[in-house]
């Protein structure tokens, strides 16, 4: 009986075939396709909490816990948000100098690149405030006497009816307002840091927030005049009360003088 001849199959030719069914079912653009935006945007997500982590364990963990669950040398920071930590970090207060009554200001020694990733691992421990955007915080569409309003209502009693600051007990003190940027002047107002309280969005909405930060603005900004001749500071009724009483009624005393000294002359004449 004659054998039947038989052909080998090209090596390639199970690669050919797969891929010819892939592309039948659409799976060979799943296979070569890039990744998503989503999926970048998680990868670039997790990226940044994993660099986050690594800046908190050397900066943070030893106040506030290598879980960010507070010690006695600091609160927790579970469920604070990015928003604190832009505004804490990005502000200088944090790390920490020293314990007092009250964290200062001081240079910040984060880069904008180090602050973001320590709010995305803060974040990620809990739901918290989010890094507000240029839109929420910018004067676009504010209404400057609504926000002053808003401002002489909630805010005057601490920090001066234009943002000058003014003293608290016990050493604490509300600070001045004048050149601190309009992002950290809303999250303030949402993460209530230190002695001030925080103002969510059920008590100052989103465009409240905007239009206190516009007030400030237009009355401690570069272009902002005096319509009310001298100042005095912006300080509001101790310093008008202090040079009234300083000059004012040193010029009364300075005419009762004056007048004296005429009324004798004029007798002794």
């Amino acid at each position: 009986m004659k054998k039947l001849s038989t052909r080998r199959r090209h090596p390639l030719a199970a690669v050919v075939v797969l891929l010819l069914a892939l592309a039948a079912t659409g799976g060979l653009y799943a296979v070569f396709a890039p990744a998503s935006k989503a999926q970048a945007d998680e990868s670039a997500q997790s990226l940044a909490i994993d660099e986050g982590q690594k800046l908190y364990s050397v900066g943070c963990a030893s106040c506030h816990g290598t879980g960010g669950q507070g010690s006695t040398d600091g609160p927790s920071l579970v469920g604070v948000g990015a928003a604190a930590v832009d505004f804490q970090v990005g502000t200088g207060r944090m790390p920490a100098q020293q314990p007092g009554p009250q964290v200062l200001k001081k240079k910040v020694i984060y880069t904008q690149a180090q602050i973001d990733q320590l709010a995305a691992y803060i974040a990620s421990l809990g739901a918290g405030p989010a890094v507000p955007t240029k839109n929420e915080y910018g004067p676009e569409g504010a209404d400057i006497a609504k926000g002053g309003e808003l401002f002489r209502t909630n805010c005057a009693q601490c920090h001066n009816f234009t943002g000058k600051g003014g003293a608290l007990t016990h050493g604490k003190f509300a600070p001045a307002l004048e050149g601190v940027a309009p992002k950290h002047i809303y999250e303030a107002m949402q993460t209530g840091p230190q002695n001030m309280p925080s103002f969510p969005d059920t008590t100052l909405t989103a465009k409240n927030k905007k239009d206190i930060i516009a007030y400030l603005n237009a009355v401690n900004g570069d272009d902002t005049e005096s319509n009310g001749g001298l100042e005095l500071g912006g300080l509001g009724p101790v310093s008008e009360g202090l040079f009234a009483w300083v000059f004012g009624l040193g010029a009364l005393i300075a005419v009762a003088v004056w007048v004296a000294a005429r009324t004798a002359k004029a007798k002794k004449s």
